[in-house]
């Protein structure tokens, strides 16, 4: 018999800082880029009732953990559940079952400050945030971590959401933030741009960019929606979570390679290797990069672990016994 910490979402809010997570998840691709295991989702869709039910998974031998984390959205109830599986990467027994959905924003945040990190200019100061929900402000507090932004401009098509979030992180940073009235607006002068949108057609034009600029798009895994149009793909360097993820379900660039506009050759490097050193990530001031971030077990597992660690130390969550096979399985 194997006891199994049980975490809620109101057990793990506010139990990290977004510093905690990007440290955490930079380790995961890092152990990544070293050889870890993983694999991009897997997503099954349903016709009646519509929906989709999605996983993926990661053993992460350097950080000590592997897991799954699976989710169905749609369906009858048109929401969301969120279910993380964590297991000890070196006995292989299961260490803690999440209730995954309030870490989201967090991890996935985390994933694309580690992008901006990895792959921007050091001496950026200004700030273009595409949407403005709870995925772009995970996105805002993390990439605030790894960049000192003298200006962030925010903008999505509902004149009261981004200026409700304007407002909101105005008094949060110490960043000047402010609602634009156009995507244009917003990336114009932009040293990195963050989409975090649900759109299904690109936000920005790719000619508006910045030389030097640097872009983390994180709002879709679908080969028929993009947030981004072929000159933004085909202009930059281009870094996907996992390769086998753009040539699976990583719109912007298979629809810029159906386009003519890159060829499959245009992957520079998944981000693990230039988190670990083994590609280069930038290599010049004008050069345009690209961090595609579709979502992984890589920050979902490194995150966990971190969330789970904390939470033992803290005594938070409730613990179940769960049975090995050698107990459970005896015939009788």
């Amino acid at each position: 018999m194997t006891d199994v910490r049980f975490l809620t979402s109101e057990d793990v809010n506010g139990l990290a800082t977004p510093a905690e997570y990007v440290d955490a998840v930079r380790e995961g691709y890092r152990d990544r880029g070293e050889g870890a295991p993983a694999e991009p989702r897997t997503k099954l869709v349903n016709s009646n009732p519509s929906g989709m039910f999605t996983g993926y998974l990661a053993i992460l031998p350097g950080v000590g953990a592997m897991g799954s984390y699976v989710y169905a959205a749609g369906f009858a109830d048109r929401d969301a559940h969120f279910f993380l599986q964590l297991f000890d990467a070196e006995s292989g027994a299961p260490l803690a079952l999440f209730d995954g959905a309030s870490l989201n924003p967090f991890k996935t945040g985390a994933a694309g400050a580690v992008g901006v990190d990895a792959l921007a200019r050091r001496d950026v100061r200004t700030l273009a945030i595409i949407g403005s929900g709870a995925q772009a402000r995970g996105q805002l507090r993390a990439v605030n971590e790894v960049r000192e932004f003298e200006t962030v401009n925010v903008y999505s098509p509902t004149k009261a959401n981004r200026e409700a979030f304007a407002a909101e992180f105005n008094d949060e940073l110490d960043a000047a933030v402010g609602a634009v009235a156009s995507s244009a607006a917003a990336v114009e002068g932009a040293d990195v741009v963050v989409t975090a949108t649900n759109a299904s057609e690109p936000v920005f034009d790719g000619d508006r960019l910045e030389p030097g600029a640097h872009v983390t798009a994180m709002g879709q895994y679908d080969p028929a929606k993009r947030e981004l149009d072929a000159t933004t793909v085909s202009r930059s360097k281009y870094v996907p979570d996992l390769r086998d993820r753009a040539f699976g379900d990583a719109g912007s660039f298979l629809q810029a390679v159906e386009e003519g506009a890159v060829d499959e050759d245009h992957v520079h490097a998944e981000l693990g290797e230039v988190v670990a050193g083994v590609e280069p990530g930038r290599e010049a001031d004008d050069e345009v990069t690209l961090f595609d971030s579709g979502g992984t077990a890589i920050e979902t597992v490194a995150a966990a672990h971190m969330l789970y660690g904390k939470a033992v130390e803290a005594d938070v969550g409730n613990t179940i016994e769960l049975f090995p096979a050698s107990e459970a399985l005896t015939g009788e």
